[in-house]
């Protein structure tokens, strides 16, 4: 897990990195060597500003006043910088490679790569979205924060994590179909041409996952296929709460202590089994100097544990340096998606009806996926079940599937 690749410092030389600052002054220096180059080509000044100022302005827009809000605060809540997630650059190249190789496979079939490049921006601005909205419906409660507007940043914050597979397969394929009806485009050639390279995008979106620490699997033996998160990881925060990171077996329902682990933290603490666990959460440090110059979630917070009335307080440097192994779930999942997007890439070599690699694709990827819930432990189960929503939905996801199958086969003409 490295969920920061690179942080930004807020100021630079005294100067603001951000707002009105440095990127700022590049920007504008930008502009006036673009002036300087149109006016050599032979280009005026007025049409070059009449075309691009729109766009200059919204640039300027966002430097000024977007980025500012997206910079991390220290314990004081005062800018410190702002991060760049391995997430995020993990999600680029996600959609980089997934377009490339969706224009490859459109000029083998007989269709102009411009026509993928025209649709990506769409496909990808509603996938996010898409994204997004499922993982914020799911999780709603943990976005609200303290005014409206802290809601909404932190709604807004997806480049730290949170989106769901199945919100952007969705969103992606509603902007597709409203894209191809616009251009009259065929739905099912375009759908086996797209839907291969989006298995790689999930490839590479889980290794994202790894890097964020989010998406991760159920407790199991140290191994090969066993993973550990450092403090401050979601797994780690989790395992606290729940009292297993110090040694304790809790029952869910009562909270009573069913066992604890012999020479574990608790057990030094003189915490034994049938005392009533009241749970575990992470307290304020300490806001010295050296811990006001990080943001916020860097610096290591202590925990106290509440026991049959009692509390436990932990320090940063008692608590254990690694969360407990976990299966690698995001690795099984990021492997997964790629084997399938090589077998449809080499299932294409084959004339099918038009809408048949789509349809297997889907197909495939529900199977996968409501396999892979059950070595994930991250989501609870919906509508009384012990079935999370992404199994419910990959219920939904095969069903239309194979229905849609069973249409290409029985109602469309064989291929040339």
């Amino acid at each position: 897990m490295r969920r920061t690749l690179l942080f930004i410092p807020h100021e630079i030389a005294g100067l603001p990195v951000f707002g009105i600052g440095w990127i700022l002054i590049l920007f504008a220096i930008f502009v006036v060597v673009r002036l300087l180059v149109a006016r050599r080509s032979g280009q005026s000044f007025g049409e070059l500003i009449a075309s691009e100022s729109i766009l200059w302005g919204i640039v300027a827009a966002a430097i000024v006043f977007v980025l500012p809000m997206v910079e991390l605060k220290n314990l004081e809540g005062e800018p410190v910088g702002v991060a760049v997630r391995g997430y995020g650059v993990f999600l680029l190249i996600a959609v980089v490679s997934s377009v490339a190789l969706a224009a490859i496979r459109a000029k083998r079939s007989g269709m102009n790569p411009e026509t993928i490049y025209s649709l990506a921006p769409w496909v990808f601005v509603a996938g996010i979205v898409g994204a997004r909205v499922f993982y914020v419906v799911q999780y709603f409660e943990n976005f609200v924060g303290e005014t409206p507007g802290q809601t909404v940043r932190n709604m807004l914050m997806f480049n730290e994590g949170g989106l769901v597979v199945y919100g952007s397969f969705i969103g992606g394929f509603l902007a597709a179909v409203g894209f191809v009806y616009w251009r009259k485009l065929p739905l099912l050639k375009l759908g086996d041409i797209i839907v291969p390279c989006m298995f790689l995008g999930v490839f590479f979106g889980r290794l994202g996952c790894l890097m964020n620490g989010c998406c991760y699997g159920g407790r199991c033996d140290d191994g090969v296929m066993a993973l550990h998160f450092p403090p401050g990881s979601r797994v780690y925060e989790d395992q606290a709460a729940s009292g297993e990171l110090i040694g304790l077996r809790v029952d869910e329902e009562t909270g009573r202590i069913l066992a604890v682990e012999e020479d574990s933290l608790a057990a030094q603490r003189g915490i034994e089994e049938g005392q009533i666990f009241r749970g575990a959460y992470p307290v304020r440090p300490r806001a010295d100097s050296e811990a006001l110059k990080l943001p916020a979630e860097d610096v290591p917070r202590p925990w106290v544990v509440e026991v049959s009335g009692r509390e436990y307080p932990f320090r940063p440097d008692e608590l254990p340096p690694k969360a407990l192994p976990v299966r690698a779930a995001q690795i099984i999942s990021s492997v997964s998606a790629l084997t399938l997007c090589i077998a449809l890439c080499f299932l294409s070599r084959w004339k099918f009806r038009d809408g048949t690699l789509m349809m297997l694709g889907f197909a495939s990827y529900a199977v996968l996926r409501f396999v892979l819930e059950i070595v994930r432990v991250d989501e609870a189960g919906q509508f009384d079940t012990a079935l999370t929503i992404s199994q419910w939905v990959s219920i939904v996801v095969l069903i239309c599937s194979v229905a849609g199958m069973a249409w290409i086969q029985f109602t469309r003409r064989e291929p040339a």
